[in-house]
């Protein structure tokens, strides 16, 4: 079977999922389809590709943080059973995927059923991890495991929890799946433990995770948890130690995400001072309560996400990608005409220098003395024509085809929208001129394609908003997403 029909049967089993799951996003994968088309005309996509399986179609929440900082403390409470082991130090240094569980048990599933399974976002993950760790793929199971739960909680949802996180001592392989989570995750909540109240001995976390979220034009999915933050209670210097955690995020030029504090009641021990107990549990509370409203609204936030991902790529194929291959051809244009105007200066200078070392000039005449045999013979004339001609087609191709590569070296193959070089090299065959300045497979009707996405796009939206407002006032009972 082709990578284009395994993607295809890909599509199909996602559709029918989601006829069940949540029928307003069939019609969009059909809209990704269309999508994925107008790329693979580009050259940005191949065959086995499709912008569809760069997002995550469940509501996903990952758990990240540093080592002790409470997560599998967090995922237990917040799930209402001891499913995560937890302790001070690291006790699971692989990824768990945990989901719902239809029949009242709990089991652990190993890393293959996430890589060999198209309908979560780890499938093949295992290719990802060889090309950055040689080797490293075969041992998913490492890295992996899936666990299914009997709780509510997890129905229609994917929770994710990291092993600690420590960007100087993990492989790359383990940073590939961070990466890889961070960009399928609705919600990423980032642990620090409280414990430790130096922000600076945490500085390769930060640099990894905060830097990456600044970076990210969705970085408000990020919420900063200072977890376990009652040990300070004693000394009653809460807000020193949050301002100083603050501070941390805001140095390393993070401006967006939201800070948390947190402490587990079974693990609390309260102090003396009840005011100051009392205030501590009531920030606590109330902190919760917003973590938990994020939480409980990732499923309709991955509707609108998933409808706006569809928009984006259309905008970024339109305004990112096509400009940045128009740049690349232009300056392919200049270096060929430039290469050949000095190769074939050369060649012409050398040839004169040749002519006249041999004297076949006779002042300013060109006689030299095989011209009269070519004289009476057209055929003859136009066979060596024809030879030089195809020798200097042949060096100009040679010499476009090279700097082609060259230029294709310095685009990148790993863009949100695709593969920039491999696009460039689709614009540059020998049968496409170098005057020719839009890309190859852009035109007026691929743009035209593009806009009916968008019009798809803002028609989804106001399906949606539908189901959960009512502008002109009248009375609508809310749909679940």
């Amino acid at each position: 079977m082709t990578p284009a029909k395994r993607m295809e049967q890909r599509l199909k089993r996602l559709q029918e999922h989601l006829k069940r799951e949540n029928p307003v996003l069939v019609e969009a994968v059909n809209q990704y389809r269309e999508l994925d088309a107008v790329a693979q005309k580009l050259g940005l996509l191949h065959g086995g590709e499709s912008y569809a399986t760069q997002i995550s179609w469940w509501p996903m929440i990952s758990v990240l943080g540093t080592f002790s900082a409470g997560k599998s403390s967090f995922i237990n409470t917040f799930l209402d059973m001891d499913l995560q082991r937890t302790g001070n130090q690291a006790v699971d240094d692989r990824f768990t995927v945990i989901t719902f569980s239809p029949d009242n048990q709990v089991r652990t599933l190993p890393g293959l059923a996430l890589d060999g399974d198209p309908r979560f976002p780890f499938y093949q993950i295992s290719e990802d991890i060889e090309h950055v760790s040689k080797g490293e793929g075969a041992k998913i199971d490492s890295y992996l495991q899936m666990k299914v739960a009997p709780s509510e909680k997890l129905r229609g949802k994917i929770l994710i929890d990291s092993p600690g996180f420590d960007a100087d001592e993990q492989r790359k392989a383990t940073l590939r799946i961070t990466d890889h989570i961070i960009e399928l995750s609705d919600l990423v909540m980032v642990f620090f433990d409280a414990r430790h109240p130096e922000p600076g001995a945490m500085q390769d976390t930060l640099e990894h995770l905060v830097k990456g979220a600044m970076r990210r034009n969705d970085s408000s999915k990020f919420l900063f948890i200072l977890n376990q933050i009652d040990t300070s209670a004693r000394e009653d210097n809460l807000e020193d130690i949050v301002s100083a955690w603050q501070k941390a995020l805001v140095q390393q030029g993070l401006s967006a995400g939201s800070f948390h504090i947190l402490f587990n009641d079974k693990l609390a021990v309260p102090v003396a001072n009840e005011n100051v107990w009392a205030r501590y549990v009531a920030k606590r509370d109330a902190d919760y309560q917003r973590i938990m409203a994020r939480v409980n609204g990732v499923n309709i936030e991955r509707v609108y996400r998933i409808v706006g991902a569809m928009e984006s790529q259309a905008n970024a194929i339109e305004q990112q990608a096509v400009p940045r291959i128009r740049e690349a051809l232009q300056r392919w244009r200049k270096q060929v005409l430039a290469a050949d105007a000095l190769v074939f200066g050369l060649l012409a200078v050398a040839l004169v220098a040749m002519s006249i070392e041999f004297g076949y000039w006779e002042g300013l005449l060109f006689n030299p003395p095989w011209l009269a045999a070519f004289a009476g013979n057209l055929w003859a004339t136009i066979g060596v024509l024809a030879v030089i001609a195809g020798l200097a087609l042949g060096l100009h191709y040679w010499i476009r085809q090279r700097l082609a590569k060259r230029i294709a070296a310095t685009l990148s193959k790993s863009e949100t929208y695709g593969n920039l070089s491999a696009a460039f090299l689709k614009s540059t065959p020998f049968w496409r001129s170098i005057f020719q300045s839009s890309p190859a497979g852009w035109g007026g009707r691929t743009r035209r394609r593009l806009d009916t996405i968008r019009h798809a796009t803002d028609r989804f939206v106001q399906h949606l908003n539908d189901r959960f407002t009512s502008p002109s006032g009248e009375n609508q009972k809310p749909k679940s997403a």
